[in-house]
Parts: C-alpha cells; structure tokens; sequence
C-alpha cells in the first residue's frame, strides 16, 4: 500500500513538473508573438453599424478572405457589397491588408490574424478601422478608397535628440535619400543608421515615389534631429534608427490603445496558461 501511495506522489509530481514547463513554454510562444507583431496604430470611424447588418456580414468575409490569402502574397484588396451603382448601400465594403516587404507569407498569414483579432478589440462595430502592427496592417471602410492618393499623417514617433552629431545627421540623411527612390519596400543602412520604407500596394509608382517623398520630409520636420524617427501616413510610412537604438528608453504615454490590447492579451495568456496548469493537477490528482 505505501509503495502505491509513494509511486502516485511521484507520478503526481512529475505530472506538476510537466505542467509547469509546458505552461512556461506556452506563455514564452505567446509572449513572442505579441513581441512579433507589435502595436504601433490604430483608427476607429465614428459610425457604427448594427449587430448582424449586412456590413457585417461582409466585413467578416472580407477578414477572412484577408487572412487566407495573406498565406499567399504579401498585398491583397477586396470589395464587398458594391453591386449596385452607388458605393455607399447599406452592406458595401472597401479593404486591403499589406504586410512588410521583408515577410514570409507564413509569418505575413499569422501577423494579419493577430491585427484582426486587434482591430476587432480596438475598433469594436465601426464602419472602417485601421490598425498598425510592426510587420503588418489591415484597413477597411464603407467607402471605396482603393488607390486614390491620400498623404494625410497618421501617426509619428521621435525619439530623444542626437543634438549637433553632424556625422549621425549624414548617415542618416544617405539613408532617407536611398530609400525614398523605392518601389514599393526597400532597406537601406549608412554607417550605424538603418531605415526602410513602404508604401501600400494598390498605389501606382507616381504615387508611391510622391507619397515617400512627403513622408521623408515629415520626418525631418516633425523628428529633427531624433535617434530614431517614425512617420506614418495613410498610404506609405519611412522610418530609421541608431544601430542598437532601445524605444524603453523613449516609452509613452500616448500609445493608450496599444497598452490596452497589450493587457487584453496578456490576460488571455495568464488565463490560458492557469487552465492548462489546473487541468494537469486535476488529472494528477485523479
């Protein structure tokens, strides 16, 4: 009877153990995603539409059809509901998803899942919605806005100041020369600076050069002389950094949303992790 009793405490033992380090390992696989795909922006019309409309209907199609195809190519578009002769029915819907130039179409698939399962935290039943992730984005609206030029800001960061490090502002200057003759993605390093830019697929090269172009000297306008500089606009973004540049030191208070689905997530991964922790016990204990 003792050495039963003996070997069930260690069973049961070994059972925790195994709990615990698959638990850790589920919660690092988590954490990596979240790191991979990191929140940068995001914008909610004012509108809403109704529970089980159909734009609803339509705008689930259409995230669908963005995460199935993403499998496949980096930029996709789609239209939904515009049948009719006017673009604004009831159901119609306009959207695109793009993930950086850099992506494979596997980590491409799983970064426009991670925005929709975001968008739909931040952007709850409005009629069009933008959300920003490093690697990716996804955009819809109610309105037809598929290539129409559009150069308006939508988000920027500047990081602390290099001051008058005139070698710094060179290599850095190069860079943003470099990338801003792209088509489409492009990467570009000088010395210790490193940068890329993007613009959105359905723009033609016109547009793109013209929408870089603004993009640079935004950057330099609203940035200065920043270690590190982001300028989004709404169909094209350039960046660039200080080899070995940390955003720590130059964390926010403006990135509300962000920290709200950074919480949001990291709850249903504390939750995932204590039920797949309880479940082994329960079965240890059985």
């Amino acid at each position: 009877m003792l050495r039963i009793l003996q070997e069930h405490s260690t069973q049961q033992k070994f059972t925790i153990l195994l709990a615990l380090k698959l638990s850790s390992f589920f919660l690092i696989l988590i954490f990596h995603h979240v790191k991979a795909n990191i929140f940068i922006y995001s914008g909610c019309s004012q509108e809403k539409y109704q529970p089980n409309s159909p734009f609803e209907t339509n705008l689930n199609t259409l995230l669908s059809l963005a995460v199935n195809s993403a499998s496949q190519a980096l930029y996709n578009s789609f239209a939904l509901g515009n049948d009719t002769s006017s673009s604004s029915s009831e159901g119609s819907i306009f959207g695109l998803y793009q993930c950086r130039g850099d992506l494979k179409t596997s980590d491409c698939s799983t970064c426009i899942a991670s925005a929709i399962s975001q968008v739909n935290l931040v952007c709850p039943y409005t009629y069009g919605a933008l959300l920003q992730l490093d690697s990716c984005m996804i955009r819809y609206e109610h309105t037809d806005f598929l290539g129409k030029p559009d150069s308006s800001l939508r988000y920027k960061k500047c990081s602390k100041s290099v001051g008058n490090d005139a070698e710094f502002l060179k290599r850095r200057d190069d860079v943003l020369a470099d990338v801003q003759n792209a088509i489409g993605f492009r990467v570009s390093t000088s010395g210790l600076v490193e940068g890329y830019v993007e613009c959105v697929g359905d723009l033609s090269q016109a547009d793109c050069s013209s929408c870089l172009a603004d993009a640079v000297l935004q950057l330099k306008s609203l940035c200065g002389s920043s270690e590190a500089a982001d300028v989004f606009l709404a169909q094209c973004y350039a960046r660039y950094w200080a080899s070995g540049y940390s955003e720590s030191s130059d964390s926010s208070n403006d990135d509300q949303a962000g920290k709200t689905v950074a919480i949001i997530v990291g709850s249903v991964a504390g939750v995932a992790v204590l039920i797949v922790l309880l479940s082994f016990c329960r079965k240890a204990a059985g």
